[in-house]
């Protein structure tokens, strides 16, 4: 789960040792729990990795700057991480309704991989926790999904054959997995949360590997 494998490309155009990039930003570990549980789910697919990877935060300081490896957790995502991907899980917290500036400001300058086309027809899904069960879960997890649209990518989300997200009491919704951190991100992901989040990367793992990722 560590995603230290790199994807490579044989004669007939498939990839081997196919990863599924599991990217995230996040300020106070919410997020990125729920990143560690969608990639169990993709290995829990077998036949291919799961790659955690996030992106520096931004700074209205020019000469504030971010070390080139972080201190902790995943490292930085590069375009090639995106690139040569078999499936993309994208997740943030939400910013007013909205994605966070990190996540945002990287999917900005993926403009080279929208010219060549490089991610169309890849599946991919999205993710988020906030501090409110109404802070803007969905319309953060849609923020998410429109850039990727543009890409050209096929989106998954989460289908009600998942009997947690018709029980759940907290996160979870159709457009992808949600979690309820708490206005001091202190509460657990729930068991129901666990569950979406690791069918959920399970999914998209099945998804990469019929459309041709395997």
């Amino acid at each position: 789960m560590n995603g230290i494998g790199k994807a490579t490309t044989k004669s007939d155009g498939k990839m081997t040792n196919p990863y599924i990039l599991v990217l995230y930003y996040s300020r106070y570990g919410a997020t990125r729990d729920m990143a560690r549980h969608i990639a169990r789910g993709v290995e829990q697919a077998g036949a291919i990795e799961a790659r955690l990877r996030t992106v520096p935060a931004v700074s209205p300081l020019t000469e504030a700057t971010e070390p080139a490896v972080p201190e902790q957790g995943a490292v930085y995502c590069s375009e090639q991480d995106l690139k040569l991907c078999a499936g993309l899980a994208m997740g943030s917290p939400t910013r007013f309704g909205n994605m966070a500036a990190a996540l945002k400001y990287f999917i900005d300058n993926t403009g080279s991989l929208w010219l060549n086309g490089d991610l169309i027809g890849k599946p991919a899904t999205v993710f988020t926790s906030t501090a409110s069960l109404h802070g803007g879960q969905e319309t953060t997890l849609i923020s998410m999904a429109l850039p990727l649209l543009h890409q050209g990518m096929v989106l998954a989300g989460i289908p009600y054959s998942e009997a947690a997200l018709s029980a759940t009491r907290s996160g979870g919704t159709p457009y992808g997995a949600s979690h309820l951190a708490g206005s001091d991100a202190s509460l657990p992901l729930s068991e129901e949360e666990i569950q979406l989040c690791q069918a959920q990367g399970r999914r998209l793992a099945q998804l990469a590997l019929k459309l041709g990722g395997g």
